[in-house]
């Protein structure tokens, strides 16, 4: 019998993270920025995963867009039995997990005919050939005209300097005996002696060096899955996107809206060295060269469809957006990829207070004149940049909130109640943005204490202390553990009240948190008087 994880790593199981990149609405976005004439605002549309790990995003989009019929593979029985045992808990109807290899995905049982989007988060260059001979052949055969593919994948030239290391590394794991985590560990410190030892790998590439000090702060279940699976390849964009042209697919832009900018990224002179390349593949690739790019977020569609400039500008009036991170006016900072972008307050404060209201599309903001004298250019630049640094997000439509609202409310549930014994899943689903929100397990517990009727910060914190204590969980302030119960239910609870000031209204705009409950008529009407 043949090996079944095809050199994959299977005795590690992988995180159970979420990726922003692969949520529909954001896709979306990402089409209609670069031109695009998309069918994402259709119903009854269909989305696919393929390699969807412990399928927590699969199942988190699944509850934020129930108009959206989800299909996600992964080889690993363990991942797709946790997946269906959260889809079920949280009563998710719209997602179903195959438990299939690339080679086989077509022939699983219930799949439509074609699909809208096709997604792969770390897994193409994870995968050998044959597997991504099957997976564009899915792709080719499974994907709508018109519909787009998302895929990640590790970028040339800035992993040329690691290679070496991950050869290094991977040699001596191999080498080794016993569970894989301590296997990795050894091979980590062990590569640190050849680098204290003056190795010339280390010596004359200091990029090997930060690499191997960046590892040793990883989790051990996301490295065993990023370096040691058996088949590991870094891509120049030119050769993975000759690999998409199999699938008959062309390249729309990245799914950051600010690696979509090149006035953000590059310099005056850098900026004429690509205006000087006609090409738009070999500059592509001439980006990643002068940015030493390590790792892509690219979309890629089957059939492109070029908006004219007013349909295009029309698209973006039509885009609903939401603020993400709390704003109650002054001065903010821009960056991306350690350099400063420069946004003047009186452009971008006025958009941010109106959104801090409710999210909106670009149209009503130009309604409310929030963008006062500015040009068209410069309001989209400028939301691009907004979007792009995290303070603001692309959302669904208005219609059919309240559908979304229930579903996301029974996945939150589910998730909120897990924290109760664990921190393994870090976000929480929106039916206002269709994507996720990370909060930490205090943050769920809090929320947790306010779904069960709890409306005091206090009472927060004391729920969250009634849970934490029997396990014999200690809060860390200043980096000390907190051993009374005094001093972790005072941290608690100003954790709780922060939370409450600057977290809960923006959670309450986005649909994760229940609006506040209003006091009787009686009460009101005497307060009031």
């Amino acid at each position: 019998m043949t090996d079944w994880t095809s050199g994959y790593v299977a005795d590690i199981d992988y995180t159970h993270d979420f990726h922003s990149q692969l949520t529909p609405a954001t896709l979306a976005f990402c089409a209609t920025a670069q031109g695009h004439r998309h069918g994402l605002g259709q119903p009854r549309l269909s989305y696919c995963e393929l390699g969807c790990g412990q399928g927590f995003s699969a199942n988190l989009l699944a509850a934020a867009n129930p108009h959206i019929e989800f299909h996600a593979m992964d080889f690993s029985p363990a991942h797709i039995a946790g997946a269906r045992e959260l889809a079920q808990q949280a009563a998710l109807d719209n997602v179903q997990f195959h438990e299939r290899c690339f080679a086989d995905f077509h022939q699983a049982a219930g799949l439509p005919a074609s699909f809208d989007i096709i997604a792969l988060h770390g897994v193409f260059s994870w995968v050998s050939a044959e597997n991504r001979d099957h997976i564009l052949r899915f792709i080719a055969d499974r994907l709508k005209p018109g519909g787009l593919v998302y895929v990640s994948y590790n970028a040339m030239p800035g992993w040329a300097a690691a290679m070496p290391l991950r050869q290094l590394l991977r040699s001596r794991v191999d080498q080794g005996s016993g569970p894989l985590p301590t296997r990795i560990q050894e091979a980590i410190g062990w590569a640190r002696k050849l680098q204290e030892a003056g190795a010339g790998v280390f010596a004359r590439n200091p990029l090997a060096g930060k690499r191997l000090a960046h590892m040793q702060k990883m989790p051990k279940n996301y490295l065993a899955h990023e370096y040691f699976n058996a088949d590991w390849t870094p891509f120049y964009f030119e050769d993975l996107k000759d690999e998409m042209g199999q699938a008959k697919l062309d390249f729309l832009g990245s799914t950051s809206p600010l690696d979509n900018l090149d006035d953000v990224r590059f310099t005056p002179e850098q900026q004429a060295l690509l205006e000087a390349e006609s090409d738009p593949c070999r500059r592509e690739g001439l980006r990643d060269m002068l940015l030493n790019e390590h790792f892509r977020t690219d979309v890629f569609v089957k059939g492109k469809l070029a908006h004219t400039p007013r349909g295009e500008i029309g698209g973006w009036f039509e885009t609903p957006l939401a603020l993400v991170r709390p704003y109650s006016g002054g001065r903010l900072t821009f960056q991306h990829r350690g350099a400063e972008i420069d946004l003047a307050p009186e452009q971008y404060a006025p958009v941010l207070t109106a959104l801090s209201q409710a999210p909106a599309t670009v149209r009503a903001l130009l309604d409310q004149g929030v963008f006062g004298s500015m040009d068209w250019a410069s309001i989209r630049r400028m939301l691009m940049v907004l979007i792009g640094c995290g303070c603001l997000v692309p959302c669904l439509p208005l219609e059919d909130l309240e559908r979304r609202r229930d579903s996301c409310r029974k996945f939150n549930q589910a998730v909120c109640k897990r924290a109760e014994d664990s921190d393994t899943l870090g976000f929480l689903a929106s039916p206002v943005t269709g994507g996720g929100v990370a909060l930490d397990r205090l943050e769920q517990l809090f929320l947790l204490a306010l779904d069960e009727g709890a409306q005091a910060p206090a009472d927060w914190a004391a729920l969250a202390w009634r849970i934490l204590a029997p396990q014999g969980q200690r809060l860390q302030h200043e980096g000390r553990v907190l051993e009374s119960d005094e001093e972790n239910i005072a941290l608690l609870k100003a954790r709780a009240g922060n939370f409450a000031a600057r977290r809960l209204p923006v959670l309450r705009s986005l649909g994760v948190a229940p609006a506040p409950q209003q006091a009787p008529a009686a009460q009101r009407a005497s307060a009031v008087a």
